[in-house]
């Protein structure tokens, strides 16, 4: 049973709205709106986002609504497809929904939802089901699933695909159900500019396909499913498509978002000098590798007595503390006292990325160190996938839902974008099937209009700005965070943005570096405000969680 303080609802605590001084930067939109001269598209429900959320919201829509689905690259790129530990779910007899509950509540450093993940636990059974049903082949011996164990995991639960590219293999049956579905139309190369909103309501976006002039796609019902926004630091397992998109347009548009001081760094990226950076999955250490300094010692038990297998957000700080005792740029995963033939079957992703590097796993030491994975805070969600915008639904790492709390436990976001990818699209669906009798709520033409700011002149270097802030936010809000140098990075993005945001782009670039520095500057504020450490968010200014302070959300 769990005691009453692990169950405590945040639903019971207080809100602390943050202090921002550079709201004033942020335009409502990023290019000029003048509906007389612009191209109009009209739908049912818009999904922006192609990942697993909003792929799994397309599959709830009713079948008589037109729905488009559009994403900035192809289907294939998106956080969702380069998941390569698992899925969590309670498969195993000997595993109970209340373990997998505790699981998630200990890890969420007491700011997760209770309801909320009781709801995502008890329904994971059925959403993995679902996608054996639809064609994915998980893996599996004599008819039964194999379940993999992941730090913070009391029980064998993390059910795999292809050894360690489970995104990979549940996105491609995703993807193959989406498009036999003839409701739905998928835009593939577009990017999303802004929400539209028209008197308090989200009625459809502001779009640019394949480059083109920005268009406006009015829709009855909007659901936001963008994903992360890793790409704001400069060390991270995100691909280069996660820009933060999604965060930096529900905040234009007005929607409450939550919690965005809290990143989770995964804590081990193959660290490469000069290569990009490769995910080395939880699922790895899950199977008995252990974490060696530079000097070949074994010192995850001087940090806490689950060793490799604690929790992301202690092994990531562990990480950090134990590079600056040895004075290294990074530590190492060894696997060398393990069966090689069962680590090249279990991993062979991982195995075909280190022979390019000409490193053997089963011999070899690994470099790893911690790189920006999951956004665990966002838009505001209830239950049912609604934002504070009326109109809006949003599902997946853009939001903030309250499964994670202040960390998330290892495999719970494919999850979370499978759950609230059904609820936000079911939401959505039924609210589009109540306006369809509604003149008032068919989708139309709104006398919205927006004026030009300044023209972007050529002399900006969009590509050295963007490096800039990363190279910031990695340095100064990374895995140790502290005033000073959270100051010292409110700075800087300000005065990046201060002649950035004001200007109007047109090219996905500019308005991606856009977005990018909105998300640094909420993410700065949140952190420099929580004077607390709390699950992924660690301030070496204050060490030490402040229940009777700080266990409370932030909001914008």
């Amino acid at each position: 049973m769990l005691d009453s303080k692990t169950r405590l609802s945040p639903e019971l605590l207080p809100e602390l709205q943050i202090e921002a001084d550079w709201r004033e930067m942020i335009p409502r939109y990023l290019v000029p709106i003048n509906t007389k001269r612009m191209t109009h598209y009209f739908t049912d429900v818009l999904i922006i986002g192609g990942g697993l959320a909003g792929l799994r919201a397309a599959h709830e829509i009713d079948p008589a609504l037109q729905t488009i689905v559009v994403t900035k690259d192809r289907l294939e790129e998106s956080n969702s497809a380069y998941a390569q530990g698992g899925i969590a779910s309670v498969w195993d007899p000997e595993d109970r929904f209340d373990n997998h509950v505790a699981d998630t509540l200990i890890a969420g450093g007491s700011l997760c939802d209770t309801d909320v993940v009781e709801m995502v636990v008890r329904d994971a059974p059925k959403r993995v089901a679902e996608l054996m049903a639809w064609g994915t082949q998980f893996d599996s011996h004599d008819g039964s699933l194999i379940l993999g164990r992941e730090g913070g995991h009391s029980h064998q639960r993390i059910i795999h695909a292809l050894g360690d590219a489970t995104g990979k293999e549940i996105m491609r049956a995703m993807m193959q159900r989406t498009r036999s579905m003839p409701n739905i139309d998928i835009w593939e190369s577009t990017f999303t500019i802004d929400l539209l909103t028209h008197e308090g309501r989200c009625v459809g976006a502001v779009l640019s396909r394949n480059g083109s002039a920005p268009m406006l796609v009015w829709a009855k019902e909007t659901i936001l499913s963008t994903g992360g926004c890793g790409q704001v630091f400069r060390e991270s397992t995100n691909p280069r498509v996660a820009t933060g998109d999604g965060h930096a347009l529900a905040f234009r548009a007005g929607a409450q978002m939550r919690d965005m001081e809290f990143m989770q760094f995964h804590p081990t990226v193959l660290y490469i000098a000069g290569s990009s950076r490769t995910l080395i999955t939880e699922a790895i250490r899950g199977e008995g590798a252990y974490l060696v300094d530079s000097k070949g010692y074994r010192f995850m038990g001087d940090y806490d007595k689950r060793l490799e297998l604690a929790p992301r957000d202690i092994v990531s700080q562990s990480i950090v503390r134990q590079m600056e005792v040895t004075q290294s740029p990074c530590v190492y995963l060894t696997l060398k006292h393990l069966d090689p033939v069962h680590v090249r079957k279990r991993f062979p992703g991982i195995d075909a990325v280190c022979r390019g590097f000409e490193l053997d796993i089963t011999r070899d030491n690994i470099p790893v160190r911690p790189g920006a994975h999951y956004m665990v805070g966002g838009a505001t969600v209830d239950i049912s996938g609604a934002t504070s915008l009326p109109g809006l639904w949003a599902a997946g790492e853009v939001t903030s839902s309250g499964l994670h709390g202040a960390n998330r436990l290892a495999s719970n976001s494919l999850l979370e974008g499978l759950v609230y990818g059904a609820a936000a699209g079911k939401s959505a669906s039924n609210a589009a099937l109540a306006s369809a009798s509604d003149a008032s709520g068919e989708p139309r033409v709104l006398p919205i209009q927006s004026s030009s700011t300044r023209h972007a002149p050529d002399s900006i270097d969009i590509a050295d700005i963007r490096n800039s802030l990363r190279s910031v936010m990695w340095r100064n809000v990374g895995v140790e965070r502290k005033a000073n140098r959270l100051a010292e990075a409110l700075h800087s993005t300000k005065h990046l943005s201060s002649f950035v945001l004001s200007q109007s782009f047109d090219s996905i670039e500019g308005w991606e570096l856009q977005n990018l520095l909105t998300v640094g500057l909420m993410m700065t504020s949140f952190a420099i405000t929580r004077e607390e450490s709390r699950g992924v968010h660690y301030r070496v200014d204050f060490p030490q969680p402040n229940n009777e302070k700080w266990l409370r959300h932030l909001v914008l």
